[in-house]
């Protein structure tokens, strides 16, 4: 794994000063930046892990509680052992930079460069439409082991018809959702709002999980979200990743099934079926064509697969001699 971090000099005396200047920055990425939580945890904890580090070496060698640059160059070491992802380190990384723009801003100095790694490209992983569609609609309501059936059947067939992130589905309000039209209003990253859409199955789902859970889970009639949790309140993204832990128990496959794998289905299904990719782009919620591109080479994947078992010329019963030719 090769990256490089430069630093170049800055004005911050000690870790305590860094650790303030972190609580500053968390509230400018919720308030002004509108980030997600998402990111704001993940930029959180990795700065975090950063003061530890700072304050951990400082014990052992205290010159270094003044020395922002031999602790930073001795945080980069220590990740390199740590053999930590690229994608993992990728993020650090982003958060650092994002910290040096907001102290910049506001007229400190952390002139720190970064070199990121090249991260590697994995090929998202998918479940077929029939594995899908076996989960939907062969496995009955009174198989699954849990108390709310129709409220989890519900989250699944919205996140597969309309693509939308784990956290974009928890915090779907009734307000958001249009039935006549089909469709609905997600907030995506960046608190960038987008329209998505679902089709006659996932209406009949969530209409279901409306009449016959969500009133009786209700606690406070004000409550405003679609999916509860037993006790009506709002539901949290692990509440969702379980579910999809009970589903996958009905495969007879030796792998994981996330939320996210069911994003990524849905839009390798559509790619299959020819919808364009600028339209998948939006319906993903994606910053960059080139972050759904990814996509092209699982569908590239699939027509190679149909290619090798549908050409006339790799059947090899078909290609046998004819003695008296």
């Amino acid at each position: 794994m090769q990256w490089t971090i430069y630093y170049f000099g800055g004005n911050f005396v000690n870790s305590k000063i860094f650790k303030d200047k972190i609580k500053d920055f968390m509230a400018y990425l919720e308030v002004e930046k509108n980030s997600s939580m998402h990111t704001i945890r993940a930029y959180f904890g990795d700065l975090k892990q950063l003061v530890k580090f700072w304050e951990r070496i400082s014990l052992k060698e205290p010159a270094l509680k003044e020395d922002f640059e031999k602790v930073l160059r001795r945080f980069a070491i220590s990740l390199f052992y740590q053999k930590i992802s690229k994608a993992s380190l990728a993020r650090k990384i982003s958060a650092l930079r994002s910290f040096q723009a907001f102290l910049k801003s506001n007229g400190e100095n952390l002139s720190v460069n970064f070199k990121s790694p090249r991260p590697d490209k994995k090929l998202p992983v998918t479940l077929s439409v029939d594995e899908i569609f076996y989960l939907l609609d062969t496995v009955k309501l009174e198989r699954l082991p849990t108390k709310l059936p129709y409220r989890d059947k519900a989250i699944f067939e919205l996140i597969y018809a309309t693509g939308v992130r784990c956290s974009e589905a928890v915090g779907i309000r009734l307000t958001d959702i249009d039935f006549e039209n089909k469709t609905v209003r997600v907030m995506g990253k960046g608190r960038k709002e987008r329209i998505v859409l679902f089709g006659s199955k996932a209406h009949k789902s969530i209409t279901a999980y409306l009449e016959k859970e969500r009133q009786q889970l209700l606690t406070d009639e004000n409550e405003i979200h679609l999916f509860l949790n037993k006790n009506g309140r709002l539901l949290t993204t692990r509440s969702i990743q379980r579910i999809f832990e009970m589903f996958r128990k009905f495969l007879n496959v030796n792998r994981n099934l996330t939320p996210h794998k069911i994003r990524h289905s849905f839009a390798t299904h559509l790619l299959n079926e020819g919808v364009d990719l600028r339209i998948i782009q939006e319906l993903l919620g994606h910053k960059t064509i080139s972050t759904t591109e990814i996509y092209t080479h699982v569908s590239n994947q699939h027509l190679a697969k149909i290619c090798n078992e549908k050409h006339p010329l790799n059947d090899l019963d078909y290609l046998v001699l004819d003695e008296k030719l």
